[in-house]
């Protein structure tokens, strides 16, 4: 089947982005997420209504929409180049993921009570205190929440509009519209099933990986990958290839985010200190202490997880028992071990040497990440 790029199918790199194996990976992954961040930009001043920048939305939708390392937009992005040449059109298509991105982190902010996202605030927090500010009669806390959901509600509206008035032809987005849906689906399954997330339940970990699977890892890497790749037109080798590479991919992303999420610090994740512990998130590293740990540090772990509160004192002995059980190693160990599936599955269909380096440079970026 043939497909019709866009209106007028580029040729060129697009606005300074250099063609794959042209320049060093840091210049091009930089040049990508500057382009998507100016079609963004661009289309938020033209999208936001002028209402919602006198509530300050605009400054949040920065915040939430732009504020990040356009993880999902590349990889879309990186999909259509595997079967359609550069173009602004599909870039635009791509930059729309993080309007959706933004969408489940205004959500996720609301429903985990967090504080802070990215360093700042979170969208809530900062309506709440607008709200207080002008003297508003009713809870603050309560407009906050809801002015967040709304906000959200407006970015998943925004996605679909950003791929739909992308530019590329209607022959190219059909491909890409039922694999939309799907990863809207399984994002908000995910979501649901994460609300009953609680280390106190003491889940299986292979509950808590198809939880990280649908609500992080598929749509951050798979899901991007196959919709770009089903635009362009790839062939059914490429998709199947890419699906098993993005799957690996998303899955030790989401490994990663466990160990920060313990480890990391405040100025390194934008959370706060005590992190997964202190919401008793039930992750990846938390479930397999608990399986590891001997039977005595098993059960003070357990009696830490169900304290109301977290004091320093008490966060610092979890993370130790967490060390002492060698769950940590154990993930590094998985995520090697995702990591090379991954690189296996590149070497299952037709791509060329730029971009199986940049996609293995693009796993790395994923899984050595420190935010």
């Amino acid at each position: 089947m043939s497909i019709t790029w866009s209106e007028s199918t580029a040729t060129e790199p697009v606005g300074g982005i250099p063609a794959l194996g042209a320049a060093p990976f840091s210049q091009w992954r930089e040049a990508v997420r500057w382009a998507v961040l100016g079609e963004l930009e661009d289309f938020l001043l033209r999208a936001c209504p002028a209402p919602l920048h006198r509530l300050g939305a605009h400054d949040v939708l920065r915040q939430y929409a732009t504020g990040g390392k356009c993880l999902r937009s590349t990889f879309m992005y990186l999909g259509w180049l595997c079967g359609g040449p550069d173009d602004p059109a599909a870039l635009r298509a791509a930059a729309g993921l993080e309007l959706l991105h933004a969408f489940a982190l205004l959500q996720d902010d609301v429903m985990d009570r967090s504080a802070t996202r990215r360093g700042a605030p979170s969208a809530h927090v900062r309506f709440a205190r607008a709200h207080c500010g002008i003297g508003a009669p009713g809870s603050s806390t309560r407009y906050g929440e809801s002015a967040a959901i709304l906000l959200g509600d407006m970015c998943l509206v925004w996605a679909e509009q950003m791929l739909r008035e992308s530019g590329l032809a209607e022959s190219a987005l059909a491909h890409a519209w039922p694999r939309y849906d799907n990863m809207r689906v399984e994002l908000a399954t995910g979501q649901f099933a994460d609300l009953l997330n609680d280390a106190r339940t003491e889940p299986a970990l292979a509950s808590v990986l198809a939880i990280a699977r649908v609500k992080s890892g598929n749509y951050t890497v798979r899901c991007p990958l196959e919709m770009g790749a089903a635009m362009a037109g790839c062939d059914a080798a490429v998709l199947d290839a890419l699906g098993r590479y993005g799957a690996a991919v998303g899955e030790a992303f989401q490994l990663r985010d466990d160990i920060l999420g313990i480890f990391g610090s405040q100025a390194v994740t934008g959370k706060p200190a005590d992190g997964d512990l202190g919401e008793r998130t039930a992750t990846s590293v938390v479930v397999l202490a608990r399986e590891m740990a001997a039977p005595s540090a098993r059960t003070e772990l357990s009696r830490l997880l169900h304290r109301l509160h977290l004091g320093p004192a008490e966060v610092d002995r979890a993370r130790m028992l967490i060390i002492e059980s060698g769950a940590p190693e154990r993930i590094e160990t998985m995520i090697a071990d995702l990591l090379a599936c991954a690189e296996n599955a590149l070497h299952t269909a037709n791509f060329s040497a730029p971009m199986r380096a940049t996609l293995k440079h693009m796993a790395t970026a994923c899984t050595e990440r420190v935010a």
